[in-house]
Order: C-alpha cells, then sequence, then structure tokens
C-alpha cells in the first residue's frame, strides 16, 4: 500500500516543504509557486517525452497560449472573475490542440520534433507582432487574482495554498493516468508502436489523446503563472522556453515520475543564484544539460540511484528464463476456444492475386492461398519465395499492388493492422517483435487488454482489472512462461521472445493466426513443446504457418502452399509438396539428412587462437555465466551448444565485448580482450554474426560489406576482399546494389556473414547461422563454413544438431550458464543416446 502512493507522499511532502526550504535559500514565495508550477508544466511534458517517446521542442507554446487565454478572458470577458479562469483556458487550450495533434503526429522522431518546433516559432511571431491583441512586447499587465471561496488570493501565502493543492491533484491524475489502460499504451508506443499496432491499437488515437492531455495541463500551468506574476508575455511561446522545459525533464530523470519535478525545482535554484553572479547563466545551464545527456541519461533520478547503489545490498538473480517453473501441456485459454459452427466450408482466410514489387524487385506476383477453420496451413519454399512478404500484405503492414484479401468474407486488403487485428487476424513476425523493456507479463496484459471493453480506461489502474489479469495469467500459464513473468522480454533468450511473440498475437483472441517461423532459434525439445502448442491452437484457431523445419512442416500440418519466385507453385497436401520434383529441386535440396551424413576433414591445429578461463558474466543483477572456461584452435569449428537461456548467445557477445565480462580472462592468440571495446577487439581480426543478422537497413550489400572493411584492415587474420566473399556467396554479386532490408532471409544471413568477414578476420563468432533458412540455402552456408575452417577459427551457436554437430570438430555445451560437457563433435552427431545423455534432448 505505502509503495503503490510512494509518489503521492513525496509529492505532498515536497509542496509542504517548499516554501521552507526555499526561504532558508533566500527565495520567496513566489518562488516556490514557480517551482511547483513548472514542475506541473514538466510532467506534463514528460508524457510524451518519457512515456510516448514523442520528443516535443515547442512544448512552451501550450504554457504561454494557456497564459494568454486566461489574461484575455478576464481582459475581455469575465474581469469580475479571477484565478478560476484557468480552467476555461486549459480547456481551450486542449481543445485547440486536437487538431494540431491530428497534424503534426502524422511524423515521428525527428521529423515531429521540427515540426512542434516550427509551430512554436510560427505562434511567438504572431504573439509578438499582433500588439492590439497580445500586448506585444509589452505584454498585458494588470491581471488580478481575485477571490476564491470568498479567500483573498491577492495575499501570497494562500495563493501558494491553492497551487500546491492543484499541482497536487494533478500529480494525483497523472498517476492515475500513466498506470490506467489508456497510458499503459503510451509506453507501448514508445517501445514499440509497430507492434501495439500489430495487437490491435490506433496508435494514433492514443497518441493525440496524450498530446491533448499534455498540451491541456501545460497550458493549466501558464494560466496560473499569469495569476502569480499578473503579467502575461510572449516569453514562454519563445522556442529557448520550450528548450529549458525540454532540459528540466531531461535533468530531473524523463523516465521516472517524479524525476520532471526535482529537474522544475534544480532549474529556479539554478536561475536564481547564478544569474546573481552573471547574466549568462543560460549558457552554463545549456553546458549543463549537454552533461547530463552524455554523462547520466537517467537524469537526477539516476545520479541519486547511483550514489545510493552501493549502500544497498547487491542482489544477484539466475538468468530471466532460469526462474521459468511451468512448461507442462495446459489446455487451450478460454478466450480462444469457440463454439462449433455449421458454416459452408468456405476458407477463413482467402488471398487472390496478390502483388507487390519494391523497386524493381516483384517480391509478390499473383500469390493465393486458402486457410480453411481449423486447420493447419503451411506456407513453405526457399529464401526469397515471397512468404513474409505475403503475410506482411494480408497483416496489413504492406497495401498490396494488385489482388485481394478476405477474412470470413469481408475484404481487409488496405486496411490498417489495427483494423485487421480487430476484424480478427494476428499475426507473430520473422524477427522478434515485442515491448523490450517491459515485463512478460506487461506485454501479455498489453495483448490483453487491446480487445477488452477497458482498453480507453483513462483512470482505473490496468493491473487491478480482473478480468484482464485472469486472462493474461492464463495465457502465461498456456504458453509455458509462468515463473518468468517479471523478467524483461528483452532479456529473454531468443527461443523466449519467439515463444512470448507467439502469445502476443495469441492474446488478441485471433479468428485466424499468421505464425512467420515460430520455431526458428529454438532447442529440439522447446520446439516440440512449440510445436504441440501450434497443433492445439488450430484445433480451434486455423493457423497459417510459415517454417523451414521441413520434417516438422510435413508432421503438423493439414493442407501445404508452396512458393518460389513470388508465385504458386503448389497447392495442395503435404503429400503433394512431398512428391514435387520442383519442390525437391528448389526449396529441399540434399536435405539436413545428407548434410549430417558428409565426411568432412577436420583442419584444426594445436595452436590455441581463443582461450577463455573463470569467465562470468551479468545482464543487469542476473548471473548469466559462471566460471565459464572452453578454448578454440586455430582452423577449428567448435559448436556451442544449450537450450535456450543457458548462456550462448551471451558467451559470444562477451567474447565480442558487447557484454563486458566481471571476472575471467579472454585471450585471442594470447592477447587479452577483457576490457576492451567491441571495436577495439573487431580489429583484433574478431568478426561477429548477431542473431537476427543486424544489417544495416536502407543500405545496399555494396555499402554494408564496405563498412564491414572500413576498420578492420589492421593485418591482424587473413585478409578477405570483396571477391573473395562473394565467391563463397555467389548469389550475392546480382544483389549488391540491392538494399539490404530486402533480400531474402537466406541471402541476408549471406551478407551478415559476409560483412563480418571483410577486412582482416581470424575468428568468426556466428549467432544461429541457420536460423530461419530454407533446407537448400542451408547447405549453401554449411559448404561455405566447411571452406570456411581452413582459413579462420570458427565458433557456431545453432539448434540444428545434426548439422551443425557433423561440421563442428569439438561440441562444447552449456546448462545455466555453466559448462557441463566438452569433447569432440561426431560422437554426439552420431550417438543419439549420448545426445540426450549430455544435451537431454
Amino acid at each position: 500500500m505505502l509503495k503503490r502512493h510512494a509518489n503521492l507522499l513525496v509529492a505532498a511532502a515536497a509542496l509542504l516543504a517548499l516554501p521552507s526550504v526555499l526561504s532558508a535559500f533566500g527565495l520567496t514565495l513566489t518562488s516556490a509557486t514557480d517551482v511547483a508550477l513548472l514542475a506541473m508544466a514538466c510532467m506534463a511534458l514528460n508524457l510524451l517525452v518519457g512515456y510516448t517517446g514523442l520528443v516535443s521542442f515547442g512544448h512552451g507554446a501550450w504554457f504561454g497560449l494557456g497564459a494568454y487565454a486566461a489574461a484575455l478572458l478576464q481582459v475581455h470577458v469575465a474581469p469580475g472573475l479571477g484565478v478560476v479562469l484557468a480552467l476555461p483556458a486549459m480547456l481551450l487550450v486542449g481543445l485547440c490542440a486536437v487538431p494540431i495533434g491530428f497534424v503534426v503526429l502524422r511524423r515521428r522522431g525527428v521529423y515531429f520534433s521540427l515540426l512542434t518546433l516550427a509551430f512554436t516559432a510560427l505562434l511567438y511571431t504572431i504573439a509578438y507582432r499582433w500588439t492590439a491583441l497580445t500586448g506585444g512586447e509589452n505584454g498585458l499587465g494588470g491581471v488580478r487574482r481575485g477571490t476564491l471561496f470568498g479567500l483573498n488570493l491577492e495575499q501570497a501565502g494562500l495563493f501558494y495554498v491553492l497551487i500546491a493543492l492543484v499541482v497536487f491533484c494533478v500529480v494525483f491524475g497523472l498517476q492515475r493516468f500513466v498506470r490506467s489502460p489508456l497510458g499503459s499504451v503510451l509506453v507501448a508506443i514508445r517501445e514499440n508502436e509497430q507492434r501495439a499496432r500489430f495487437i490491435g491499437y490506433d496508435t494514433t488515437l492514443y497518441k493525440i489523446a496524450c498530446f491533448a492531455l499534455s498540451a491541456a495541463i501545460t497550458a493549466l500551468a501558464g494560466a496560473l503563472m499569469v495569476f502569480n506574476h499578473r503579467f502575461a508575455s510572449a516569453d514562454p511561446i519563445a522556442v529557448a522556453f520550450s528548450g529549458e522545459l525540454l532540459a528540466m525533464v531531461v535533468i530531473g530523470g524523463m523516465r521516472s515520475f517524479l524525476g520532471p519535478a526535482l529537474g522544475a525545482l534544480f532549474y529556479v535554484l539554478f536561475r536564481e543564484f547564478l544569474s546573481m553572479w552573471t547574466p549568462n547563466w543560460l549558457f552554463w545551464f545549456g553546458l549543463l544539460f549537454m552533461a547530463f545527456i552524455v554523462f547520466s541519461p537517467t537524469g537526477l533520478v539516476g545520479v541519486a540511484g547511483r550514489l545510493v547503489a552501493p549502500l544497498r545490498k547487491p542482489r544477484v538473480t539466475d538468468a530471466a528464463m532460469g526462474g521459468r517453473t511451468g512448461a507442462q501441456a495446459r489446455a487451450l485459454p478460454a478466450a480462444l476456444i469457440r463454439p462449433a459452427e455449421a458454416g459452408d466450408g468456405a476458407p477463413v482466410l482467402e488471398a487472390k492475386g496478390l502483388a507487390r514489387a519494391f523497386g524493381g524487385i516483384k517480391a509478390v506476383e499473383n500469390g493465393a492461398i486458402a486457410v480453411r477453420d481449423r486447420t493447419l496451413h503451411a506456407l513453405i519454399g526457399p529464401n526469397g519465395a515471397g512468404k513474409t512478404t505475403a503475410f506482411n500484405l494480408i497483416s496489413g503492414m504492406f497495401k498490396p499492388d494488385a489482388g485481394e484479401v478476405r477474412l470470413a468474407g469481408a475484404r481487409i486488403d488496405g486496411l490498417s493492422p489495427d483494423k485487421v487485428c480487430a476484424r480478427g487476424l494476428a499475426r507473430s513476425f520473422q524477427i522478434t517483435n515485442l515491448f523490450p523493456a517491459l515485463s512478460v507479463h506487461e506485454n501479455l496484459r498489453l495483448g490483453v487488454q487491446a480487445t477488452h471493453a477497458r482498453r480507453f480506461d483513462p483512470w482505473t489502474n490496468a493491473a487491478a482489472i480482473a478480468a484482464i489479469d485472469a486472462e493474461t495469467r492464463e495465457m502465461i500459464a498456456f504458453l509455458g512462461v509462468a515463473g518468468m513473468e517479471q523478467a524483461e522480454a528483452g532479456a529473454l533468450s531468443y527461443g523466449g521472445q519467439r515463444l512470448l511473440d507467439m502469445g502476443l498475437a495469441l492474446t488478441s483472441r485471433p479468428r485466424i493466426l499468421l505464425l512467420d517461423e515460430p520455431l526458428a532459434g529454438l532447442a529440439a525439445a522447446e520446439r516440440a513443446r512449440v510445436s504441440a502448442l501450434i497443433k492445439q491452437i488450430s484445433a480451434e484457431v486455423p493457423v497459417l504457418l510459415v517454417e523451414h523445419d521441413i520434417d516438422r512442416v510435413f508432421e503438423l500440418a493439414d493442407a501445404v502452399t508452396v512458393m518460389a519466385d513470388g508465385a504458386v507453385l503448389v497447392d495442395g497436401t503435404v503429400e503433394d509438396a512431398r512428391s514435387n520434383a520442383r519442390v525437391q529441386e528448389v526449396y529441399i535440396g540434399s536435405g539436413s539428412a545428407a548434410l549430417a551424413g558428409r565426411d568432412l576433414v577436420s583442419a584444426a591445429t594445436d595452436r590455441p587462437m581463443l582461450a577463455l578461463s573463470g569467465v562470468d558474466a551479468f545482464y543487469g543483477k542476473s548471473r548469466i555465466l559462471t566460471d565459464v572456461a572452453l578454448e578454440a584452435r586455430e582452423g577449428e569449428i567448435v559448436a556451442l551448444l544449450g537450450r535456450n537461456g543457458a548462456g550462448k548467445s551471451t558467451l559470444l557477445k562477451t567474447v565480442m565485448g558487447i557484454v563486458p565480462p566481471a571476472a575471467g580472462r579472454i585471450a585471442l592468440a594470447g592477447a587479452d580482450l577483457a576490457g576492451r571495446t567491441p571495436a577495439a577487439i573487431a580489429q583484433r581480426g574478431v568478426g561477429y554474426v548477431p542473431q537476427g543478422r543486424a544489417l544495416f537497413s536502407g543500405m545496399s550489400v555494396r555499402h554494408n560489406l564496405e563498412l564491414g572493411r572500413l576498420k578492420r584492415r589492421t593485418g591482424a587474420g587473413r585478409h578477405f576482399t570483396e571477391a573473395e566473399v562473394l565467391d563463397l556467396f555467389p548469389r550475392l554479386r546480382q544483389r549488391l546494389d540491392t538494399p539490404a532490408d530486402l533480400l531474402s532471409g537466406g541471402e541476408q544471413q549471406m551478407v551478415a556473414v559476409a560483412r563480418a568477414l571483410v577486412g582482416d578476420t581470424r575468428l568468426l563468432l556466428l549467432d544461429e547461422p541457420f536460423e530461419g533458412l530454407s533446407p537448400a540455402v542451408t547447405e549453401e552456408l554449411f559448404d561455405a563454413f566447411d571452406r570456411l575452417r581452413h582459413r579462420v577459427t570458427l565458433v557456431i551457436v545453432d539448434h540444428h544438431l545434426d548439422v551443425v554437430l557433423n561440421l563442428a570438430d569439438r561440441a562444447v555445451v552449456l546448462e545455466r550458464g555453466q559448462v557441463v560437457h566438452e569433447g569432440p563433435a561426431r560422437p554426439l552427431a552420431r550417438d543419439l543416446d549420448l545426445r540426450r545423455s549430455v544435451l537431454w534432448l
């Protein structure tokens, strides 16, 4: 109870103590009132900046408009009224903010910021030059506070009491708002607006509501400030004042509820005392603002946290996935179960004649698919076939150039993602698409909330709505993520993130579910469990599945559509796809069994290339790696294996310097790497291919390779020219001037490997290089890595055990961040009983 209301208790105590504290510094009640009103304006601005991620460079305009509105109302409309006019001034400005919001919120990022800046500059010019209305440079003086309930507000003490009560009420209201369903969506927009739209939120409406509320509260602060100083001018509308408001928010701490209020107090004290010493106090304030951005982005709240941290007992927890307790089979959530329908057998989802081109690349041409109720329909094909693009056209991410999409008979092509979701279509993504800074529980609650009648509730605590909480917990149990609900989504292993991504789609209570490679990156046991979940779901909710685990697809699917070169190759049963010679040629290739059966020649020497000893690593307070020791020799391929969340990806990041080791030694060819930056480690000949590829979006393949080579001509390792990496991946020759993000998943993986190699390289770290690839592309990469063993040392993390164990010379197995097995890879590749005993698979 006390913790829940801590912000209100702190605010009340601060408002009570503020006059005495400032009086001790020689400041008056007028300054105390300034602090309270600026704190209110900063907290309103923080709704945009800290909660929604919209940086406004012109928020002072609302402060100034509120001030002018109150003064003009007293002069021209109600001369007998005083401070009460702040309320109609607030309402007028709030209403004016709605159409302005419709305009400026059409753009995001820096363009939104520039539009707010231009709006403020325009208003300032009008206010300064329209002297007949605003008084111009002379302003509007003679504003009277009047009386309220018989109290004479011309007395400074009574006026401060009124302001303190108003500010406390605003703080109370803002706390209710940010914890409400409506307010919680603002944080989702900040973290990942695209995903918020795909689970059913019309993010534009939420942003406009936030924009108008923020403007109204800021206008209220401006209106009350007029009565504090009895004068209105154009100064608050000036761009400089908007910058000062933003600086107060940042200096106080924009990710903290009360941080901006602390920033306002700091600003007033800094202004009052430094202005006594120099008229250029704003110059020094600007320098201080820059220092906070560079050295303490979390502001004064962050500084206080770091000062207090040594006094607290350090708390070490397990990795995010380590707390998981419930992975057993569960009944389907009640929200997903529908009564049996007679129906006429018509498809639930039907797409015909779909076409979409990106520049000169025809991603989909005459695409067609029909998914019937309560079936699992697989969409397969080689990388670059157009499967994910088809998903994007169906789900509303892109508008098709031609064709139509019908859901339950109604057309949905061309609709926005939130409207498509509202019609009953939900999807997961090829690259996990979550709210990374929010917990697992908060992610799923946001999804459940999107379909709930109270999703626009601006007052009730979202966590206290029983129906939403019950449905969220039911989904947590079904997915098997119980025990890790409070872990941040971004801290989960990749497999855990994929599971959560699928769960987010399910929370929308879909009429049909689209899953884009849900098994990619999952360990074998988890892959089997999630496959069973998907089959269970399809018994009630039809599923359209894109997946490259061809054996699993043929085992699960009721119907299969095969795409190649943007068009449908086969549409029929599993047997139709399996027996088609063209499918064998373009998609299946030799198959993983053939790769696993190859006899390969090792190139390993006795000279150590990479050596780790006693390495510990943490994410925040969570211990991920414990006393890890391993060695990779020149010319050797080492397979790094383990279940999801075992610490494999973290180990590669620790070698690369992305996650600094807390203890232990990491040596590359005898030279210590621990403590060096990722850039310095890369220049010493270490290439890193992260999970998800992390290509430079919007840049061509050629430019990606040039950036990979630019700083890595150091002589540390074998020199790889562009011609050599193109010889490894010939298909990239035809794609050199194509933007990397328009390539197929397989081609993107080739670019990622080529970029890590080009320049001087002696150690190559590969995180899930075969993830999400068709069998034919997997074979191409397998052959490339086999050729590379004679030139560099490779450390590979992957869950395609048959493939990676035959490719590798040695295997290292991690469990809960510790090495539990190290030895030759070939016995694990050939002896399944040994593999089960070592890997629990």
